[in-house]
C-alpha cells in the first residue's frame, strides 16, 4: 500500500522535473535566439553604417511609424532628406535597404541576383515559373518566350485590344448620361483580363460581358454591343478608314492628348504626344511601386558605398520617379519630360523595371494603353471627382485606397 500510495506523488515529481527541464531548455533557446538577433543586428549596423537610417525602435524598427496606407508618403519624406537610399528596419535584425537613385538602380539591375524572399507567398499561385527562376534555367525560359512579345508579333492583337476596349466603353455609355461618378479600376481590370484571355489563350467569350463591372451596368450587355464590337474590329484592319480619321481631328491640348495617328496596326508609333502623356502618368504612378532582390554577392556603388552579401534590396520605382534630384518638380504632370529631344538618365524611368529581368510584356501593355486612351477620348470627356481624390497605396501593385472615380461626359 505504501508503494501504491507513493506512486502518484512520485509521478507528479517526475512530471514537475520534466517541465522544469523543458522550461530551462526553452529559456536557453530564447536567450540564444536573442543573442543571435542582437549580434546580427550589430553586424548589420556596422556593415550598413554608410547608409542613413531614419529614427527607429530597437525591436520594432519602423513598423509603428506609419500606417499601411501612408507608407508612400513616409518614404517620400525621406527621399528628400536622404539622397540615393536609406535603411528600412522591419523588426529585430530584419532590414531592407530602399534605393531610388538611377546609378544605384543601374548597378543592381545589371546583376543576376534572385528575387527577395518576400515573394514566397506568390509561389502557390504562380508556381516556379519565369518569375521565380534564376540562372541558366531562367535564361532559357526567357529566351524562349521573348519572341512572342516582339513588336511585329503584337501588331495583329491591336484589333483584339480595340474590341475589348469598345465593349467597356459601350457599357460606360449606358451610365454616361447619369449624374454619377464611375469607379474605373474594376472595369479596366476586366477589360485587360479580357484582352489577355483573348490574346494569350484565344478565349472566344468576353469576361466583361460575363461579369458586369458595376451594379449600375448589370444587364447592359446586348447582342448589339457584341456585333458593334465585331464591326469596329473589322474597321481596325484598314489603317486609313476615313470616318475614323476625321473623328480624330477634334483632339486638342485641352484634353491633354493630341493624337497624330490612330491605334491601327503599324500606326501606334504615330502617337508621340499620347505616348508622352502615358509615360508621364506612369512616372507619377508606376504600376509596380517596388521590386526586391537578395544580393548573392557583395556590391559596390559608383559613390563608393557598398553592401554585403545576403542583404535584401528594394528598388523603389515610386520613390525614384518622385525623387526631386532626378525629376525637378516631381509632383507636376509634365509630358514634355519625355519629348524626343529630352535627355534623362537611362535608369531614371523604370515603370516596367529594367535590365535583363524587365517586364516581358511591356510592349503589350504600352499597346493596350495607347488603344484604350485613344478610343476612350474619341467618345468621352473625363472629369475628375474632386470629392474623391485617389489615395495611392503600396501593395504588390500600386492601387488607390478609395478607388479612381471619374465623371463621364459623352462627346457628340
Amino acid at each position: 500500500m505504501s508503494i501504491s500510495a507513493l506512486s502518484p506523488t512520485r509521478f507528479l515529481e517526475c512530471v514537475s522535473g520534466f517541465l522544469q527541464v523543458v522550461s530551462l531548455i526553452g529559456l536557453l533557446l530564447l536567450l540564444f535566439k536573442a543573442a543571435q538577433h542582437y549580434l546580427r543586428r550589430q553586424w548589420l549596423l556596422r556593415a550598413l553604417h554608410q547608409f542613413p537610417l531614419p529614427p527607429s525602435h530597437w525591436l520594432f524598427g519602423h513598423c509603428f511609424q506609419f500606417k499601411v496606407d501612408e507608407e508612400l508618403r513616409w518614404i517620400l519624406r525621406y527621399v528628400e532628406k536622404f539622397p540615393g537610399a536609406f535603411l528600412h528596419w522591419i523588426w529585430g535584425s530584419h532590414v531592407f535597404i530602399k534605393i531610388y537613385d538611377p546609378d544605384y538602380m543601374k548597378v543592381i539591375l545589371g546583376r543576376a541576383d534572385p528575387k527577395a524572399s518576400l515573394y514566397r507567398f506568390l509561389t502557390p499561385w504562380l508556381g516556379h515559373g519565369l518569375f521565380f527562376l534564376n540562372g541558366h534555367k531562367w535564361f532559357q525560359h526567357r529566351r524562349m518566350l521573348t519572341p512572342a512579345f516582339h513588336y511585329d508579333i503584337l501588331k495583329p492583337y491591336v484589333g483584339i485590344m480595340a474590341d475589348s476596349v469598345q465593349v467597356m466603353l459601350d457599357k460606360w455609355e449606358q451610365i454616361a448620361c447619369q449624374d454619377t461618378t464611375l469607379e474605373i479600376f474594376h472595369p479596366i481590370s476586366l477589360m485587360m483580363l479580357d484582352t489577355i484571355m483573348k490574346c494569350a489563350f484565344s478565349y472566344q467569350g468576353s469576361v466583361q460581358l460575363d461579369r458586369p463591372s458595376c451594379q449600375a451596368e448589370e444587364g447592359s450587355a446586348t447582342g448589339q454591343e457584341i456585333n458593334g464590337g465585331s464591326q469596329r474590329k473589322e474597321m481596325f484592319g484598314f489603317p486609313g478608314h476615313p470616318s475614323i480619321l476625321q473623328r480624330s481631328l477634334w483632339f486638342s491640348q485641352a484634353h491633354l492628348i493630341l493624337l497624330d495617328g490612330l491605334p491601327f496596326r503599324g500606326h501606334l508609333h504615330q502617337m508621340p504626344y499620347t505616348t508622352m502623356c502615358i509615360k508621364e502618368a506612369m512616372r507619377l504612378y508606376p504600376p509596380i511601386p517596388s521590386v526586391g532582390r537578395k544580393l548573392n554577392t557583395p556590391v559596390t556603388f559608383p559613390d563608393g558605398r557598398s553592401l554585403p552579401k545576403g542583404i535584401t534590396v528594394l528598388l523603389h520605382f515610386y520613390a525614384l520617379h518622385h525623387n526631386p534630384k532626378v525629376w525637378p518638380n516631381p509632383e507636376v504632370f509634365d509630358p514634355s519630360r519625355f519629348a524626343m529631344n529630352s535627355v534623362q538618365h537611362s535608369h531614371a524611368f523604370l515603370p516596367f523595371s529594367g535590365g535583363s529581368r524587365n517586364c516581358i510584356g511591356k510592349q503589350l501593355a504600352m499597346n493596350a494603353l495607347k488603344v484604350a486612351v485613344a478610343l476612350t477620348l474619341l467618345r468621352f470627356e473625363l472629369l475628375p471627382d474632386p470629392t474623391r481624390v485617389p489615395i495611392p497605396t503600396q501593395q504588390l501593385v500600386l492601387k488607390s485606397k478609395n478607388g479612381i472615380h471619374l465623371h463621364l461626359r459623352k462627346l457628340k
